[in-house]
């Protein structure tokens, strides 16, 4: 309370990606569903098997009236995240689900849905260069991969509504400029997909960022419903890419101010790093209202770089615009300056 006005925290949810064996342990220790109901906090929890333990936890979640998002997520060899390649895989998967689900009676606050680069490709920028180059450069001029992922996800997606979920979409933070400049050249190699979810989830994770991460997360959080911060430890290791340190309490907690000061919806990743170092607790009682300085110098370096990349991108989606606007500038450049006689 201040100055008799309630300062009201923001809606939480922690994402959560273990396997079945630490899932259950981490929630083995009841202060953990404790300190979530305190928080009135949601777990967005990663389907990554289908498994009566994962369902056991499910259990005790909605028991103790937790919402519960079904992350959802692939194995590995079907690329892991949800993007270009692998959309018939992401159907079958959600089929798979609803089943398990229903089998088991859990029940869901809404589904997740993980739009990120294909996790083979990932580990090909570490294998073999050379070889992912020339796909990058196969994949450069086919629109119609893009055009029937797309087709096949907004068929998802429709499912699911269906199903009576909100959807709930996790996106790397360049899509939205890809969405500015009416692109699809990101989509096109980078494999990502522009898909419009009920709640779309920014993920601004100042960790793997540094040093500009709090000006990347200031200038993207502008266009996001909800503002994923992080990471504060977990989450999918890929072979070779070296380890990024997790953010220290600081750190995160100049993090969530950013965050509040411009949405009242902020996920977390991952709940295992906050509990593994303390911070879960440590949000219980947390001084949301404390002032923030926000980022300006590095927010403004990050805005000119997005406006940089937004012409490349408005350029490669309007090349014929392009080449005839550098044809009128040779002409006019020519009857400027037509030369000696």
């Amino acid at each position: 309370m201040d100055g008799g006005i309630t300062i009201r925290a923001p809606m939480l949810t922690f994402f959560c990606e273990l396997e079945a064996d630490a899932l259950q342990a981490l929630f083995a220790d009841s202060s953990v569903i404790k300190d979530l109901v305190a928080l009135e906090a949601s777990v967005s929890l990663g389907i990554l098997d289908l498994t009566s333990e994962r369902a056991g936890v499910v259990h005790s979640l909605n028991e103790a009236g937790i919402p519960v998002i079904a992350w959802q997520l692939l194995p590995m060899e079907q690329g892991y995240w949800f993007n270009v390649s692998n959309a018939a895989q992401a159907s079958a998967r959600y089929g798979a689900f609803k089943g398990w689900s229903a089998e088991y009676g859990l029940q869901w606050d809404g589904i997740g849905v993980d739009i990120e680069l294909d996790i083979r490709d990932l580990r090909q920028i570490m294998d073999d260069k050379l070889r992912l180059l020339r796909s990058l450069l196969r994949r450069l001029f086919n629109t119609e991969r893009v055009r029937t992922a797309q087709a096949a996800y907004n068929a998802l997606l429709t499912e699911m509504r269906v199903d009576g979920y909100r959807v709930d979409s996790y996106h790397l933070p360049l899509i939205i400029d890809e969405r500015k400049a009416g692109s699809t050249l990101l989509q096109r190699v980078a494999g990502l997909v522009e898909l419009r979810a009920d709640r779309e989830v920014l993920m601004l994770y100042t960790s793997i960022l540094r040093p500009r991460g709090p000006g990347v997360l200031w200038s993207y959080g502008r266009d996001a419903h909800s503002i994923g911060v992080g990471i504060t430890g977990g989450g999918v290791q890929v072979a070779g890419i070296g380890d990024v340190p997790p953010l220290n309490w600081d750190e995160f907690s100049r993090d969530l101010r950013l965050a509040y000061c411009l949405t009242n919806d902020i996920h977390v990743f991952s709940l295992e790093g906050c509990v593994q170092q303390g911070f879960l607790k440590q949000l219980n009682g947390f001084d949301w209202d404390q002032p923030v300085t926000p980022p300006c110098g590095s927010a403004r370096q990050i805005e000119i770089f997005r406006m940089g990349l937004r012409a490349i991108l408005w350029a490669s989606a309007h090349p014929l615009v392009v080449l005839a606007g550098l044809v009128g500038l040779v002409w006019l450049l020519s009857r400027l300056c037509p030369g000696e006689r």
